[in-house]
């Protein structure tokens, strides 16, 4: 069986050509300071999302001052002549600005927390982000080489069809938003309960693989180290149920740090290079569409068995890990209508009915 997928490994046209350099399986072997660098800009990324979270005045210097000092002064000088060149960039850095500060108003304006269509936007931003890297990865398919876009090596293969399915797999398990609130402890944290660890393991494995089918001199810093800041720390109590506020901020902090110093990841001493190993291409595609497969039909059991329109009603409400979030990190309105919600799928009965009810309009 090994051997017949292996055969799925090597590109549609070309064989993958030694990269020149030694390498282990993902990545070249580098030197020490690589991977002291790795975990420094993870947790500088961390670091930045957890203090944005919690201070109006780091949201005021990051996400509002410093962008517009650097798009007049320097973004335009920047990155001519460097692989973060052109319009990508400049346009992910603010799709990812428009959707952390959509984010920030959610926390500080109270009023949106009540309107339906303001709680579809973190899930129609996402799913548009995931759409564009899934529509990506299709057209690297047929890229065998130097991709003009990029500037950089790309090698397509069946790897891309996979791992496009798994992301379109992925999109199509984003439920619950109507259930997202702002924590009613200091961290003001936005918590997305519907976003379990499961799904988010299989966004991190999906989105890896785009970075390092796609972008793959990038899949060190942009990969790795990105996925591991939004990640590593929801897996504790303090960001649990914030990850789409991490993901968001560290994307927007990260994708300021490509435009300002584009050389960092291009040609410094700290640039860390793929492997361009077909046989990693094939794997970390496979195990994202396995695992994608694995947890959408689990999805799919849940909301056929409970009847619940992902829509309308947290999908994993009644699960042992969405309740206790909720119960520690939520408002009492909050607990009242997610009790509510359950009730009306038959599943549970309404809990703390006496209490007030948030009404979406």
């Amino acid at each position: 069986m090994l051997a017949n997928l292996a055969f799925f490994a090597l590109p549609l046209e070309n064989t993958i050509p030694d990269p020149g350099y030694p390498t282990f399986f993902f990545f070249e072997r580098g030197e020490w300071y690589d991977y002291v660098s790795l975990i420094l800009v993870t947790a500088l990324l961390a670091a930045g999302a957890w203090i944005i979270q919690r201070s109006k005045l780091a949201v005021l210097i990051g996400f509002i001052i410093v962008p517009v000092l650097l798009t007049i002064f320097w973004w335009p000088y920047s990155t001519p002549g460097t692989n973060s060149a052109g319009w990508f960039p400049i346009v992910k850095q603010y799709s990812a600005l428009i959707g952390s500060l959509s984010l920030v108003a959610m926390q500080y304006f109270p009023k949106l927390r009540h309107k339906y269509w303001y709680l579809c936007l973190p899930p129609i931003i996402l799913a548009v982000n995931i759409a564009e890297a899934v529509v990506r990865d299709f057209q690297c398919y047929n890229i065998h080489g130097v991709d003009p876009s990029q500037g950089m090596a790309t090698w397509g293969g069946s790897w891309n069809i996979m791992n496009g399915i798994a992301g379109i797999l992925n999109l199509l398990m984003i439920s619950g938003w109507v259930g997202i609130y702002v924590a009613r402890n200091k961290s003001k944290a936005i918590i997305w309960p519907d976003l379990t660890i499961w799904w988010i393991i299989a966004y991190d494995l999906w989105n890896f693989a785009y970075v390092y089918n796609c972008l793959a001199d990038r899949a060190w810093y942009s990969g790795v180290a990105l996925l591991c800041a939004c990640t590593i720390p929801v897996l504790f109590p303090f960001a649990r149920g914030s990850w789409i506020q991490y993901r968001a901020y560290t994307l927007t902090l990260w994708s300021g740090v490509v435009l300002t110093f584009p050389h960092f990841m291009q040609d410094s001493a700290f640039a860390h290079r793929s492997a361009h190993n077909p046989t990693a291409l094939f794997w970390v595609s496979f195990v994202a569409l396995v695992f994608n497969l694995g947890v959408f039909i689990y999805h799919a059991w849940k909301i056929a068995t409970t009847h619940r329109n992902p829509a309308t009603t947290e999908v994993y409400a009644d699960t042992r890990a969405s309740r206790e979030l909720v119960e520690r990190t939520a408002p009492a309105e909050v607990q009242s209508e997610v009790a509510a919600r359950l009730a009306s799928t038959g599943n549970l009965p309404a809990r703390r009915a006496g209490r007030p009810k948030r009404n979406l309009e």
